[in-house]
């Protein structure tokens, strides 16, 4: 299922059968597992069972138990598995003991969802975050590295006179590090100078944020629709991460009231580690915007396990203090409205209807344009630094120089406002 050739690019099979493998130590992992089973299945994989194994600790050789990898390798014979999923990050050492021992190829959750991230990634810029990801989960795992991950023959980097050959691929990738996170930081200057223009331009931005398959895509499809921009529309489907790469998308309401919407990257639980850290350069997108949209599966039962792992990851990219608005999707198939407990402002939505996004759209305006007065002001000659200001920090829709001075008209925030009213003229 997940090898590489020289070009770091997978190698896929056409059918994979696979038994799931968890191990429980205090918390229930229904739900986590529940979740493998999803990931599986974008991936192309049938399941065709689960093991759960409760110990206080991880096995430092093989993860689960001694009799239950027994076990497992006499369910991988019966049921004729040709993989063994599991649920958590295994270390080289545990992949290579696994799999001589079930048989079978044996990948963790980690590898699955590197693997689903490197199939569905379209931008350069995704390909390389989802290549790094990969190569900085390999590095440390060379030595332990079995059959489903195996080194690669011939023709990775250049050998020297006696050189082993782990040594060459241990230096490969690690130059391959190197150049992929060169590109990526060129590549996040231009994310910067795009973002300071949007910010010079006083464009507010709203990021749409949530669980993979949550409806983010479907939300911004609808909008735009509704802005007569049907033109602009994003991939929208019912997989989990159908879309990696960042939309950007603008949104115009009434004049003067635009701003700049953003769909990011859906997460999960158990997220690895390096995929945030390579994705980090896009999700610092969600840090700058203006305003959260976090939308919620409202017909998945156990969605509060999915607002909690989107709000460990908005912590974790140092996003946490931003406002939010909760937008519960898919009330045209919830069973029940969900009972909101974030504090936040909260609307029940339906992207695939329509039903209230002229709710949300108010609730966005409201909260990015709540405080901002439409007037004409004149500003006399002599006071042309508070020209230079206003022209700088309000969306200007006209200037007009005339005998007694400067006519500007526009939306100004209401501290601006209030600051220079004096200037205002009906």
């Amino acid at each position: 299922m997940i090898r590489f050739d020289e070009n770091n690019e997978i190698i896929r099979e056409e059918e994979y059968r696979a038994i799931l493998v968890g191990l429980q130590t205090r918390e229930d992992i229904t739900h986590s597992m529940d979740e493998l089973e999803g990931l599986a299945e974008a991936d192309g994989v049938e399941v065709i069972g689960r093991v759960i194994q409760s110990l206080e600790r991880p096995n430092t050789a093989t993860f689960i138990g001694k009799g239950k990898v027994e076990e497992l390798a006499e369910m991988c014979a019966n049921m004729e598995a040709d993989t063994v999923i599991f649920n958590d990050e295994l270390s080289g050492v545990q992949l290579r003991n696994l799999e001589e021992a079930v048989g079978v190829r044996v990948i963790d959750r980690t590898i699955l969802i590197l693997d689903i991230f490197a199939d569905r990634a379209t931008s350069r810029e995704g390909k390389l975050q989802v290549e790094l990801a990969q190569l900085q989960y390999r590095m440390p795992r060379l030595t332990g590295f079995g059959k489903s991950l195996s080194r690669l023959g011939g023709g990775i980097g250049t050998r020297g006179p006696g050189e082993k050959k782990l040594e060459t691929d241990r230096r490969h990738i690690a130059g391959r590090i190197d150049d992929i996170k060169a590109e990526l930081k060129k590549m996040n200057k231009n994310r910067a100078v795009q973002r300071a223009g949007r910010e010079k331009s006083n464009i507010p931005v709203v990021a749409l944020m949530g669980y993979t398959n949550s409806g983010k895509s479907a939300v911004m499809n609808k909008l735009l629709e509704m802005t007569e921009r049907e033109e602009k529309v994003v991939m929208s489907q019912d997989m989990l991460f159908a879309t990696l790469d960042t939309q950007h998308r603008k949104i115009s309401l009434d004049p003067g009231a635009e701003f700049i919407l953003i769909d990011t990257v859906g997460f999960v639980s158990k997220l690895p580690h390096s995929l945030v850290e390579a994705f980090k350069s896009t999700l610092d997108e969600v840090k700058y915007a203006d305003l959260l949209v976090h939308v919620v599966d409202s017909a998945y039962e156990e969605r509060d396990f999915q607002i909690d792992v989107t709000n460990n990851v908005i912590e974790q990219i140092g996003a946490g203090g931003k406002e939010k608005i909760m937008a519960y999707n898919k009330m045209d198939i919830a069973e029940e409205r969900p009972l909101d407990v974030s504090g936040c402002d909260a609307v029940y939505i339906s992207a695939l209807t329509g039903d209230n996004m002229d709710v949300l759209i108010d609730t966005i305006k409201a909260k990015i344009f709540g405080n901002r007065v439409n007037a004409k002001l004149l500003i006399p000659y002599d006071k042309g630094s508070i020209t230079s200001y206003l022209l700088e920090n309000a969306e200007i829709t006209s200037t007009e120089y005339t005998a007694d001075g400067t006519l500007i008209e526009g939306y100004f925030s209401a501290e601006d406002y209030g600051r220079y009213e004096k200037y205002g003229i009906v």
